[in-house]
This record gives structure tokens, C-alpha cells and sequence, in this order.
């Protein structure tokens, strides 16, 4: 794929747009509870005003569904940006028309504007070209930086893209496809996948795809129930879907076929039910009982996942073995990411909840690589090719 990156393009005194994935989570007042996203975008930006560009930066915030919501609005991420970059960071209320391209065009070299979510308008989620030549008016470059929308085709990640000629990825983006290259394109061996998380419908692509690219899979969360039923074990009240048991069978069948060795929990922490942590205890799978519900794998499970992520060389992380979020059952995911950590292999960890579970365990900094890519995360771990990396071929 001929993509090039910003270190490729002469943006000197250019009018430089770049999509960035600065949704990032508020509290009820506003303020941004986690700044990671905003810092994940800093060294494109500092690339990009040492250059002597003129940065306009966009993004979207939330799902405000076309209409214009205050409570979504990215004027916090500029004056976090000002904070953390210590320079003006000027913000407009809105991300095209008249006002806007005066103000973009009058940006002098190393001078950074961002516009108002772009979502607030309907266009941007249905790709409307008209939207998207709008946004080409800003620019004489074209950067995307938001691996996070990469699966997205919408104005701002694909439709602009196939309008301006000079475009290429950010410094973030061109990280994360490295990165997801060297885990899944061609990894060192035995290669380890982790999956975990609500359901089988979910990771059902993911899981076809990676069988025959994974030597061990290990499988935790409350998917784990529906192949435990799939094996004729009783799960009790624990979450399943019944309508995956027959997919979840031919994929154990499939894992066999391809060599793949497919680990499912021995032991789990059960409880009558997320609030009743008190009342948590280990049992063996065979003795799940009818008024139990899964919500932890168990301390075996721990010891066997353990003893194939030391094996591995290369290990990939989606999905939390249980509900963390709770401290009774929060265990089983800590003591793996911690194992990954520990471990010697290449790892990346995707996704929101596995990313937050090695925050909590104290050990991101230990973690090969970190995806700033949930849906996108996923669905190259699906095989499938983003849109918003494709539209930047050159």
C-alpha cells in the first residue's frame, strides 16, 4: 500500500488538515477526565509546527447525531491542547463555511486552529461529497492522524481525502499500522491471542480470522460462557447467547483443523450476581451450578493462560477476562495483564476495556504497544482493509 506520512510531504507555509481522535471522555462539568487521546496527537502537531505548517486541526467528539450539542463541543481539547503544547491553540465554533476558510487562511506558519466537532453536522457520518469538498477548502494537505476512525468512511477520514491531492498519515498513524503490521502480518512465534470480553458475536470475524494465524488462543470474559455451553457444561444465569452455540462449536472444530490450541477457562469465580462479590468463590467448570453466574475466570485458568502467554513471542490482547470493574472479579484480569507484561514477546493490547485493564494493573509501560483503535482495532484483527487508510493511497 503506497501511503505516505507527513515526514514525506512539504507542508512548509501549507494549510495542513489533519483528522485527529480527540473524543475523549468528560465529566458532568465538562472537564476532560483523560487526556491520552489529545497526547497521543502531540508529536504529529509539534512535527507539524516545527515545519512551519499551518495546522488545522479536526475531529469529532461523542455521538451528537448531526445536531449541535454544547455538552460535545472540542473547545475543551483546545485549551487542553494550549496547556500541553504552552501555545495559543485558537478554536471556531463551527468547521466550515465562509467564517471558517477566513480564518484558516489567515494562519500564519506554526499558527494552529481547531474546528468545532464535525459531527454537529449530519454530512459527516453519510460521507456527503458536498460536505467533503467544504472541508477540502481548508486545505492544501490532507493528515489523518485518527487510527481510532480509520474504520469509518466518513467526510472528514475518507470523503476529503479523495479531494486533496497531498495527503498521507500522521506520526500516530503510521505507529499504529507498524505496530498491528508486526503483530499480525508477519509475528514472531508461537503467537498468543487473548480474547475476552461480553460475547461471541462480537469477535466471531475476529475469531474465523485468526485461527490460523495464532498458535494458542485464550479465551476468557463472558464469551467463554457460550463455549463452555457449547461443550454441554452447564454456565447457570451467567451471560450466554444461545443463538452462538452451534458458531461457537464449528469454531472449536476449526481451531483443531488449523493446529490452533483453543483455551478455555478451567475454573471461574462465580457469584448470584455482579453485586454480590461477598458471596464470590471459585468452583471448577464442571461445577458451575444453575444459580451461579460466571464473572471471573479462577486462579487455575490464571496458572494454564500464564503458562502460554511465557511460551509466547508474540501476543495480541482483546477483551477482559472478566468484570474487572468490580473488585471481586477483577482479579483474573489483572494477573493477565500482568503476565503480558512480564512476558518477553512483542504484545499489543486494543480495545478500551483491555486497554484500561493494564492502566489499572500499573503496567502499561511494560506493554510492547498500546492501540489507540477500538472498532478499528478490531476489525484489522478481522482482516479487513480500513477506509480511512485506503483513501490514503497515493
Amino acid at each position: 500500500m503506497a501511503v505516505k506520512c507527513i515526514t514525506d510531504i512539504d507542508i512548509y507555509n501549507k494549510r495542513v488538515l489533519f483528522r485527529f481522535d480527540f473524543n475523549v471522555p468528560l465529566d458532568t462539568t465538562g472537564a476532560i477526565k483523560d487526556d491520552t487521546r489529545i497526547r497521543r496527537a502531540l508529536p504529529t502537531i509539534k512535527y507539524a509546527i516545527g515545519k512551519g505548517a499551518r495546522l488545522v486541526l479536526t475531529s469529532h467528539l461523542g455521538r451528537p447525531k448531526g445536531e449541535i450539542k454544547p455538552e460535545l463541543s472540542l473547545k475543551p481539547v483546545a485549551s487542553r491542547l494550549s496547556e500541553l503544547l504552552s501555545e495559543k491553540v485558537a478554536f471556531i465554533d463551527d468547521c466550515v463555511g465562509p467564517k471558517v476558510q477566513a480564518v484558516v487562511n489567515a494562519l500564519e506558519p506554526g499558527d494552529v486552529v481547531l474546528l468545532e466537532n464535525v459531527r454537529f453536522h449530519p454530512e459527516e457520518t453519510k460521507n456527503d461529497p458536498k460536505f467533503s469538498a467544504e472541508l477540502a477548502k481548508l486545505a492544501d494537505v490532507y493528515i489523518n492522524d485518527a487510527f481510532g476512525t480509520a474504520h469509518r468512511a466518513h467526510c472528514s477520514t475518507v470523503g476529503i481525502a479523495e479531494m486533496v491531492k497531498e495527503k498521507g498519515t500522521g506520526l500516530l498513524m503510521k505507529e499504529e499500522l507498524e505496530n498491528l503490521g508486526k503483530a499480525f502480518s508477519d509475528p514472531k512465534k508461537p503467537v498468543v491471542g487473548i480474547l475476552g470480553g461480553a460475547k461471541v458475536s462480537d469477535k466471531i470475524s475476529v475469531l474465523k480470522n485468526i485461527l490460523n494465524k495464532m498458535d494458542v488462543v485464550l479465551i476468557g470474559g463472558g464469551m467463554a460462557n457460550t463455549f463452555l455451553k457449547a461443550k454441554g457444561l452447564e454456565v447457570g444465569l451467567s451471560l450466554t447467547e444461545e443463538d452462538m452455540i452451534q458458531t461457537a462449536k464449528e469454531i472449536m472444530e476449526r481451531a483443531i483443523q488449523t493446529k490452533c490450541l483453543f483455551c478455555l477457562p478451567e475454573d471461574a469465580v462465580v457469584a448470584p450476581g455482579i453485586e454480590n462479590g461477598q458471596e464470590a468463590r471459585v468452583v471448577q467448570v464442571k461445577n458451575i451450578g444453575s444459580k451461579d453466574m460466571v464473572l471471573d475466570i479462577g486462579p487455575a485458568t490464571v496458572k494454564k493462560f500464564t503458562a502460554e502467554i511465557e511460551k509466547a513471542a508474540t501476543i495480541v490482547w482483546n477483551g477482559p477476562m472478566g468484570v474487572f470493574e468490580k473488585d471481586a472479579f477483577k482479579q483474573g484480569t489483572m494477573n493477565i495483564a500482568k503476565a503480558v507484561a512480564s512476558s518477553k514477546a512483542y504484545s499489543v493490547v486494543g480495545g478500551g476495556d483491555s486497554v484500561r485493564a493494564v492502566a489499572q494493573a500499573g503496567v502499561s509501560d511494560e506493554v510492547s504497544y498500546i492501540s489507540t483503535g477500538g472498532g478499528a482495532f478490531m476489525e484489522f484483527m478481522e482482516g479487513k482493509i480500513l477506509p480511512g487508510v485506503a483513501a490514503l493511497e497515493s
